[in-house]
Parts: structure tokens; C-alpha cells; sequence
């Protein structure tokens, strides 16, 4: 019997998720089907119902549900420690026993990226992370787990600051998930927010962009200088190049896009769901190939 996932969003007919699901189907031979669901955007708990009563096993979730897809998990122990962290969750698992199991695969999406796709070591190097909603506070701790020294900077500092404190001031980061790191004894490491403003004269080996800037075609304020011989700049954002990464490209940058952390996400997803991990070279590779 075919087993059925969907991702859910407002807009959704833009998503990539239905296509990437499927060649990962296809490629481990799995039997379902996944579908992109448009929710009313007062709506989302009701669909949620409704799939879960249908059979289905799972879902995605994209904007702008991803913060009451959190609130859905009921108890704590059905909330991932990255879920947790970030207030919000893109993977839904209905187990069946009705549960309702939440996970936000985003930030190990972006590392995995960075890491195989892109060949960029993240040990040791210094990383800019500019934003502090959803996305940044996804990609946030598996930054730190990744023994890199990051500096968060957005433009209201006082905002990013109470978000990203919430790392310090947590009280139950587990030990299994920053194993390896330089954090595991010390995982109450203040992180460093600053302003736009107090960027001048700092050089980043990597600097990522997750902001929404490049919705609006707008340039982050960024000095010239920002980039360390040999950086990788990347833009959560994939389908166009953003202002920002012309201006990493004109200042000799490596420039990377969004698309391989959403099939990268969605494996983690997919493995979540079916206990197999695809390969998301040869997914990536088509999606670049057909656009």
C-alpha cells in the first residue's frame, strides 16, 4: 500500500518538494506518493487534521507555518532538540499510534551542503550569519555544533540577541547532539551579535545569508572588505541569483545558493520518515540540469 506524504505551505505551487520526494522514491524504492497541499493561511491546523485522519504518515512544512507547525507536539519528548531550539519545525511525523512527532531538519540540511556538496570545512573557520529569524535560528546551533566561531549580525541587534540567547540560556542541551564538539562541556558559550554598523574591519571565511533580502532585490549593507581570501558566500534563497551573491561574486567570493540545503532538508526528512538516505548528489544535479 502506498504510504502518503505532502508538504504544506501558502503559496505552495512554486515548491520543489513533490519532485524531489520523488526521485528520492524512485531511487531507494519506496512506495508513496507526495503531494504540495495550499493551507488557508487560518487553516494549517485543520489540514494537519484532516491528513492525519486520511493515513497519512508525514509532511513537510514550508512558510508560513513552520512556527504553529511547532506548537502542534504534545509532549516535550515528540519535540527535537533542534525543533526546541529554533520554535519551529519543517517535518511532521504521524506514527500510528496517532502521536505527532516534530523535527527541524533545516540546520543539518545547510551543513550538510556546506560541507559535501560544497567541500567547505567549517572546523575553525569564522562565520557570519546574518539574520535572527526561522532560518538563522535553524541553521544557528548546527553552526556551533560544527566547532566554528560565528558572529550573528541583523539589523536590530537587541532582537537577535534575545533569540539567539536562548542557546545560552537553555537548560537541556543534550550531550548526544554536541558530541564532538568543542561545546559538549561548555555549551553555554555566549554567542556575539552585532550590528551592520560594526562590520568594518572583520573578514569572514564563509558568510550566510538568511535573511529575506533577496525577496525585495535588496543589498544587505556589507562592506566590501567582509570576505576572507578564498570564502563562501551563500544565500539560503535558490532559482536567482540575489543581490548578495553578485556582490560576493564581484568581490571573488565562492557563491552558493539555497537549492542544495532544501535536498539536503528534505533528505533528512525522508530518512526520518522512511529510515533509508538517498542520494541527493544526483537530485541536485537534475534540479540544476531542468532549470
Amino acid at each position: 500500500m502506498t504510504d502518503k506524504y505532502a508538504v504544506i505551505g501558502n503559496p505552495i505551487s512554486h515548491s520543489k518538494s513533490p519532485q524531489i520526494h520523488q526521485m528520492f522514491a524512485e531511487q531507494t524504492e519506496q512506495d508513496i506518493s507526495y503531494e504540495a497541499i495550499l493551507a488557508p493561511l487560518n487553516g494549517f491546523v485543520a489540514t494537519i487534521d484532516r491528513l492525519r485522519e486520511e493515513g497519512y504518515k508525514g509532511c513537510s512544512v514550508t512558510v508560513p507555518f513552520k512556527f504553529e507547525a511547532y506548537k502542534l507536539a504534545t509532549p516535550k519528548k515528540n519535540k527535537s532538540f533542534p525543533a526546541r531550539f529554533a520554535q519551529s519545525a519543517n517535518t511532521l511525523i504521524f506514527d500510528v499510534n496517532k502521536s505527532l512527532k516534530i523535527n527541524n531538519t533545516d540546520g543539518d540540511g545547510l551543513i550538510r551542503d556546506i560541507r559535501k556538496n560544497w567541500a567547505f570545512k567549517l572546523k575553525g573557520k569564522r562565520v557570519l550569519l546574518m539574520g535572527a529569524g526561522g532560518a538563522a535560528l535553524g541553521a544557528f546551533l548546527p553552526l556551533i555544533k560544527s566547532n566554528a566561531s560565528i558572529i550573528v549580525v541583523n539589523r536590530s541587534v537587541e532582537n537577535a540577541k534575545i533569540k539567539t540567547d536562548n542557546f545560552v540560556l537553555f537548560p537541556d542541551i543534550p550531550k548526544s547532539y554536541l558530541k564532538k564538539s568543542k561545546y559538549t562541556d561548555n555549551a553555554k558559550k555566549e554567542p556575539q551579535v552585532i550590528g551592520y554598523q560594526s562590520l568594518l574591519g572583520h573578514k569572514f571565511d564563509l558568510i550566510i545569508n538568511a535573511t529575506s533580502s533577496g525577496l525585495s532585490d535588496e543589498m544587505p549593507p556589507l562592506p566590501p572588505t567582509i570576505f576572507a581570501p578564498n570564502a563562501l558566500a551563500y544565500d539560503m534563497m535558490y532559482g536567482r541569483e540575489t543581490p548578495f551573491m553578485k556582490f560576493a561574486r564581484d568581490q571573488g567570493a565562492q557563491v552558493a545558493d539555497g537549492l542544495g540545503m532544501l535536498v539536503e532538508q528534505a533528505a533528512e526528512a525522508f530518512y526520518l520518515w522512511r529510515g533509508v538516505r538517498p542520494d541527493t548528489a544526483a537530485v541536485i544535479a537534475a534540479l540544476r540540469n531542468s532549470a
